[in-house]
């Protein structure tokens, strides 16, 4: 049976409706920087998708050919997560989607290396000409102490919840650790932190449910805040 990470680690994939703290640890992510409205048909944000999806699958059905990465597993690609600011973004609602800021990425097993993450590139662009794979990274970075809790409905009745959230870390003795970076590049570089948790910590998102298959009241989006005592 292949592995699958959002059953494996619940805590970081399945949390409760009601918020709670949690140390995150390091995991390696392919991940793409962009910005602009993530709803625009064909946009900056949909090709960043085609592109994280394009290598997650690359990696995971090479099972299927002449060579597998050193320690390969059969495993369920993870669920698309994305970090988010700019916009007027405050943490909870965004005055203005077509001036956010995001770092769009997907989970990969700590097997795909560097040297991995360049065959997969490589088969990519050969397969997949029209994407740009110049703009994907492999990063490798852990988020530490945080806030999360699942929110269950329509992506824009998050603020609600996030509020709750907001509420439930003032109420454990923490605050915010959430920084606004310079640029999306500047963060790729900063997130590839071996291992470590980086400078700068975001408004972070799991998507569990897929918005052109799902009713938007059962979508599933774990929310994840970086905290440090107040």
């Amino acid at each position: 049976m292949a592995f699958d990470f959002k059953k494996e680690y619940r805590d970081l994939y399945l949390p409760k409706t009601k918020p709670a703290l949690i140390d995150v640890p390091a995991m390696t992510f392919v991940a793409v920087a962009g910005s602009g409205n993530p709803n625009e048909e064909n946009g900056a944000y949909a090709d960043a998708l085609g592109l994280l999806y394009g290598f997650s699958f690359t990696v995971k059905m090479a099972k299927m050919g002449d060579w597998q990465p050193e320690g390969y597993f059969d495993y369920t690609v993870p669920p698309l997560e994305g970090l988010w600011w700019g916009g007027g973004f405050d943490g909870v609602r965004i005055a203005d989607k077509d001036v956010l800021n995001w770092v769009s990425m997907i989970r990969q097993p700590d097997f795909v290396t560097p040297e991995v993450f360049a065959w997969a590139a490589e088969q990519v662009a050969a397969k997949k000409p029209g994407l740009d794979v110049s703009r994907a990274r492999l990063v490798r970075f852990a988020e530490g102490p945080c806030a999360q809790v699942m929110h269950v409905g329509p992506y824009d009745d998050e603020p609600a919840t996030i509020e709750a959230m907001e509420a439930f870390i003032a109420a454990s003795g923490h605050m915010d650790d959430i920084a606004d970076p310079a640029d999306g590049d500047a963060l790729l570089a900063a997130l590839d932190a071996d291992g470590a948790v980086p400078a700068v910590r975001l408004h972070h998102e799991i998507y569990l449910g897929d918005p052109r298959r799902t009713k938007p009241e059962n979508l599933k989006t774990v929310i994840r805040h970086p905290v440090r005592p107040a």
